[in-house]
């Protein structure tokens, strides 16, 4: 019987034997050594070469906190968190500082944002400031409680992580989570209005690979954006890349006869996705992110900010400029210098291949936001 959110994923019947085998591993901590050559910087080690723009994009993690224990980007539910986070009024500085210095884009992300006591005073803040988009990733387990605020406190956009729609699969995936939760959040999110809604899948071979299919027609149905992302050598995904990678050219091949033949092409300013559109409806589209197969470093137009202040020219290293003091006692100016330095920071795209960097595999993903 279809839930009263109307998002029953009306699961088929699935040999459980063949879904103990699909199974990720449990996976171990330990960090792997850090490449030994030096990252390229754009204007450091290019002679004569251009200072980039200033980054018109930011995603930040306002908490490094996460609810579920994702195989491909935690060892375990017990890989410890860090001290320090931001506090609401840093927050608003950094952001009055960020803004000022040219930003225009901000994407909130965790670990998961909603488990941010204030997240809501947090978007509201964002939104009071006038920037041309905002918009947030979850993994939507406490959706259904704040998708109605969310939206009232001004925020634009949802993205939400799902990866599987086989209930059993997605408490193995997520060490511990409760598909039915997710899905009664997306059916809050829409209820209050939002459009638009983009899904993202990581797809792993052997796991949820099957379900591309299912997944996009679902998807469709609710006039959502389902995503497929290519599992990256990034954090834990260093670890099942040679077993479990699915290239994004193979996931459009599996849904060749659902879409049109065209090049697959991406928003401008929101993000390294390509899209093609539905053959039966060209309303609704389906993206595909790469990563793996083929990086977009030099396109690249993003800052990360960590929950602790910390300014991150890339998600595939640790480097990065401390601005929590600045934050902290409201020095808007000193924020934007330490801006300037991180940004000097960004590795030189042409020749720096992102995720598929040996550094990448010793970052944490869920502490820098996806």
């Amino acid at each position: 019987m279809p839930s009263s959110t109307g998002l029953d994923p009306a699961p088929r019947s699935i040999d459980t034997s063949a879904l103990r085998r699909r199974s990720l591993p449990l996976l171990g901590g330990g960090d792997a050594p850090r490449r030994a050559a030096a990252i390229p910087y754009r204007d450091v080690d290019v002679p004569g070469a251009q200072p980039r723009p200033a980054p018109r994009s930011v995603r930040i993690s306002v908490t490094d906190r996460c609810d579920f224990a994702c195989t491909y980007c935690r060892p375990s539910r017990h890989d410890g968190y860090t001290d320090g986070r931001l506090v609401t009024s840093a927050w608003r500085t950094m952001f009055e500082a960020l803004r000022d210095a040219g930003v225009r884009r901000v994407r909130l992300t965790g670990g998961e944002p909603l488990l941010h006591p204030e997240i809501v005073s947090i978007v509201a803040c964002l939104a009071s400031l006038g920037f041309e988009d905002l918009a947030l990733t979850t993994n939507a387990s406490q959706l259904a409680r704040l998708a109605g605020p969310l939206r009232d406190a001004g925020l634009h956009r949802l993205n939400v992580s799902i990866d599987t729609l086989d209930p059993q699969r997605f408490r193995e995936v997520t060490r511990g989570g409760e598909l039915a939760r997710v899905l009664e959040g997306l059916g809050a999110a829409i209820a209050a209005g939002f459009s638009g809604i983009k899904l993202n899948t990581v797809v792993l071979r052997g796991v949820n690979d099957d379900e591309i299919e299912r997944i996009a027609l679902w998807a469709w149905g609710l006039r959502m954006i389902p995503r497929f992302l290519e599992v990256m050598p990034i954090a834990e995904g260093a670890r099942l890349v040679g077993e479990h990678l699915v290239t994004a050219a193979e996931m459009r091949a599996r849904l060749a006869e659902h879409l049109l033949p065209e090049e697959a092409v991406t928003d401008p300013g929101l993000g390294p996705a390509r899209y093609v559109r539905a053959r039966h409806d060209p309303s609704l589209r389906v993206g595909f992110i790469t990563g793996t197969s083929d990086t977009f470093c030099e396109s690249c137009d993003r800052l990360r900010v960590s929950s602790t202040g910390v300014l991150r020219p890339c998600l595939a290293t640790d480097d990065g400029v401390d601005a929590s003091r600045e934050a902290k006692v409201g020095d808007h100016a000193a924020i934007r210098q330490r801006l300037d330095e991180a940004w000097r920071l960004k590795p030189d795209g042409t020749v720096w291949k992102g995720c598929t960097e040996e550094t990448a595999s010793s970052v944490s993903i869920r502490a820098i936001g996806g």
